[in-house]
C-alpha cells in the first residue's frame, strides 16, 4: 500500500484542523472570561444538560430526548440574556484590540494616568502607614467578589483611594476592586484568604487576602502594610514583598500599559484611514 503525504495536506483536512483550532481558541477564551463569575455555575448546568441529552440518545429515551431538544432549541435567547454581562465584557475586550493607532495611544495615556493616580495614593498611605488593599481586575471576572462590596462606580483618583482607606471610616475595612475600565467598582469587598504556608507569619489578613485572590484569578493586588508602610504586590500566587516605588512602578507599567506598536500593519493603516474618513463625514 502506497502512502502519499500529499493526501494528508488536502484543503479538506486543513479546514478541519483550522475549524478545531478556532473552536478551541473561542472555548479557551470563554472559560477565561467567565472564570470567577456566576456564569461558571450556569455553564456547568449547560454542560450537564448536554451530557444528559447524549445519555438519553444512547439509551433511546425518546421523551427525555425530545424534551431536552426543545429546551436547547429555545435556549439561545436565554443564554444571551443570562450571559449579557460576559458578552458585553467580551465585546469591550475586542474593542480594545490595537486596530486603530489613535485608540492605542488613548489607551496608553489612560493607563499611564491610572498608574500615576495609584502611585499618588500608595505613596501617601505608605508614608503615613495607612493600610490598604487594592485589587486590579485583569482577564478573569471578579463579579463574585464585587457583589460582597459597596458599589461606587467611580473614576480612579489618588484622593478618592486615600479617603476610602482612612482609618475608622465606613469603607476602609476590606478591598477596593478596580475593573478593566479603570473605575472603582466597589469598596469594602471581601477576598478569599489563602491557606498557603509560604506566607510569612508576620503578615496579616490583608496580605493573605491578596495572595488568596491571586490564587484563583489573574488579578493584580496591591497591599500597603498598616504596620510598616511597606508595599506588596501579588499575582498568580506570587508575593512581591516590600518593594520600592521604582520596582512597583516598573511592574505596573509593564503589566498595565499597552506596548507601543511602531510597526503598524497595512490593515491597521487602512482601517485607521477608513475610521478617520467616517469620523470626518
Amino acid at each position: 500500500m502506497n502512502f502519499n503525504v500529499s493526501n494528508i495536506f488536502t484543503w479538506n483536512n486543513l479546514s478541519i484542523i483550522l475549524d478545531v483550532l478556532i473552536i478551541w481558541f473561542l472555548v479557551y477564551h470563554l472559560v477565561i472570561l467567565i472564570r470567577g463569575t456566576k456564569a461558571v455555575q450556569l455553564a456547568k448546568g449547560i454542560v450537564l444538560i448536554f451530557i444528559v441529552r447524549i445519555i438519553a440518545g444512547v439509551l433511546q429515551l425518546h421523551t427525555t430526548t425530545w424534551l431536552i431538544d426543545q429546551i436547547v432549541s429555545w435556549s439561545v435567547i436565554g443564554i444571551i440574556i443570562i450571559f449579557q454581562p460576559e458578552i458585553r465584557r467580551g465585546l469591550e475586550h475586542l474593542g480594545r484590540l490595537p486596530i486603530f493607532g489613535e485608540r492605542e495611544d488613548s489607551e496608553r495615556n489612560e493607563s499611564l494616568r491610572f498608574i500615576n493616580e495609584l502611585d499618588k495614593a500608595i505613596q501617601y498611605m505608605s508614608k503615613r502607614r495607612i493600610g490598604a488593599l487594592i485589587t486590579l481586575q485583569q482577564e478573569t471576572g471578579l463579579d463574585d467578589y464585587i457583589e460582597t462590596g459597596i458599589n461606587l462606580d467611580a473614576r480612579v483618583t489618588g484622593e478618592l483611594l486615600i479617603n476610602i482607606f482612612i482609618p475608622n471610616t465606613p469603607l476602609h475595612d476590606g478591598a477596593v476592586i478596580i475593573n478593566q475600565d479603570h473605575e472603582i467598582a466597589v469598596a469594602a469587598a471581601y477576598l478569599p484568604l489563602s491557606d498557603s504556608t509560604m506566607i510569612p507569619k508576620r503578615l496579616g489578613t490583608r496580605h493573605r487576602a491578596a495572595v488568596g485572590i491571586s490564587e484563583v484569578t489573574d488579578a493584580i493586588t496591591i497591599v500597603v502594610s498598616e504596620e510598616t508602610g511597606g508595599v506588596t504586590i501579588t499575582r498568580n500566587g506570587r508575593l512581591l514583598l516590600d518593594i520600592s516605588r521604582d520596582e512597583y512602578m516598573k511592574y505596573l507599567t509593564a503589566a498595565l500599559v499597552p506596548k507601543k506598536n511602531n510597526n503598524e500593519k497595512w490593515y491597521q493603516k487602512a482601517l485607521r484611514k477608513i475610521w478617520k474618513w467616517g469620523a470626518d463625514r
